[in-house]
């Protein structure tokens, strides 16, 4: 019988969640289309769990053009009163329109830096920071980095960018490393 593979706490009992742990979560992103992903994603998660988006992700994806950002930040209100009827996504106005919002932020940003990898990842340097957590308990929900990145975003007039949705961010982005030191990721 082949062994287990040890893995952080969080992510046991669902195959999607251990699929995305060992396929995603910490690895670092330099994408900017998947970089907006997530940000949206992230955004959407607000005051719900993360299951609920991760099994909308596909949902999402055929909502919002694959996260194509250009298509997205040109979206109507017609095209936001139409997401708004979809089950598959989680019909929040608040979070569609910032969506939108957002898009359109994230593409000046990324004219402004080069790209919004090259903006996004001054937060931590450049290089992911690897925390050397044993427990899941240990983990923060912030960080002085995501404080300053959610300030950052917050006075460009990104919406739903908290420092904790940031900190998040930046675990799925692979820019903080909090596999605990016992999971085979780490």
């Amino acid at each position: 019988m082949a062994k287990e593979k040890i893995r952080c706490t969080w992510c046991h009992g669902l195959d999607i969640y251990m699929d995305y742990h060992d396929k995603e979560w910490g690895v670092p992103l330099h994408d900017d289309q998947k970089l907006f992903e997530m940000l949206i994603l992230e955004g959407a998660q607000a005051g719900l769990s993360w299951i609920t988006v991760l099994k909308k992700r596909e949902n999402y994806r055929k909502a919002f053009d694959n996260f194509d950002v250009k298509k997205v930040s040109r979206y109507t209100e017609a095209k936001k009163a139409k997401l708004l009827l979809n089950p598959g996504i989680i019909r929040n106005k608040l979070k569609v329109n910032a969506t939108v919002v957002n898009a359109q932020l994230f593409l000046k940003v990324a004219e402004e830096f080069g790209s919004f990898d090259k903006y996004i990842w001054q937060f931590v340097g450049g290089e992911p920071i690897v925390n050397k957590f044993k427990t899941i308990s240990e983990v923060p929900a912030t960080s002085p980095e995501s404080d300053a990145m959610a300030k950052d975003l917050k006075k460009r007039g990104f919406k739903f960018v908290g420092s904790t949705i940031c900190y998040a961010y930046m675990q799925a982005c692979g820019m903080v490393n909090d596999h605990t030191t016992d999971c085979w990721r780490y």
